[in-house]
C-alpha cells in the first residue's frame, strides 16, 4: 500500500512522500484505499459539543432571532406603560429616566455578549474544519481528475497505436 502511495505521489504531485503535508498524504491514501474524504463538520462539532456550547448556541440562535426582538420590545414597552401609564406615581417601581431598566438591560448584554461570542467561536470552528474538509475534498477530486486524464491518455496512445499496426497491416 506504502509504494502504491509513493508511486500516486510521484506521478500525480510530482513529489515524493516525504515532501508531502499530512492533509496532501491523507488525500493519497483516500485516494489509494478508494475511501471517502467528506465529513459533515455538523455532525463532528455537534457531537463534540458540551452541555454549555450547546447552550451557547441555543442562547445565541434565540438572542438572535424575531422572536427575542418581539418579546423584548413587548416586555420593554410594557415596562415603560407600567411605570409612567398605568400605576399610580406612588406606586411605581422604576421612575423616569428608568434606572433599574438601564441596570437590568446592562446586566443582560453583559451576560448575553460573552455568550454569543462563545457561540461565534464554536462557528469558526466548524467553518475551518468545512473548509480544511472541502479543500482536501477538492484536492483528491483534481487528483482522480489528472489519473483520469492519464488513463484516457495511455488509451488514446493504445488505440493510435493499434490504428498504426492495423494500417501496417492492410
Amino acid at each position: 500500500m506504502e509504494t502504491e502511495i509513493q508511486q500516486l505521489a510521484q506521478r500525480l504531485l510530482q513529489s515524493d512522500t516525504a515532501g508531502l503535508s499530512p492533509r496532501e498524504g491523507r488525500v493519497l491514501k483516500a485516494i489509494a484505499r478508494r475511501h471517502s474524504l467528506t465529513v459533515n463538520s455538523n455532525d463532528v462539532i455537534g457531537n463534540e459539543a458540551t452541555f454549555g456550547q450547546r447552550l451557547a448556541d441555543r442562547v445565541a440562535a434565540f438572542g438572535g432571532s424575531w422572536t427575542f426582538i418581539i418579546a423584548f420590545t413587548v416586555v420593554l414597552a410594557a415596562w415603560v406603560l407600567i411605570n409612567t401609564a398605568i400605576l399610580p406615581l406612588r406606586d411605581v417601581f422604576d421612575p423616569y429616566p428608568f434606572v433599574f431598566l438601564n441596570l437590568v438591560l446592562s446586566m443582560l448584554a453583559a451576560i448575553q455578549a460573552p455568550v454569543i461570542m462563545m457561540s461565534q467561536n464554536r462557528q469558526g470552528m466548524k467553518d475551518r474544519m468545512t473548509a480544511n474538509n472541502d479543500y482536501e475534498v477538492n484536492l483528491k477530486a483534481e487528483l482522480e481528475i489528472m489519473h483520469l486524464h492519464e488513463k484516457l491518455d495511455r488509451q488514446a496512445d493504445q488505440i493510435a497505436e493499434l490504428c498504426r499496426i492495423i494500417q501496417l497491416r492492410s
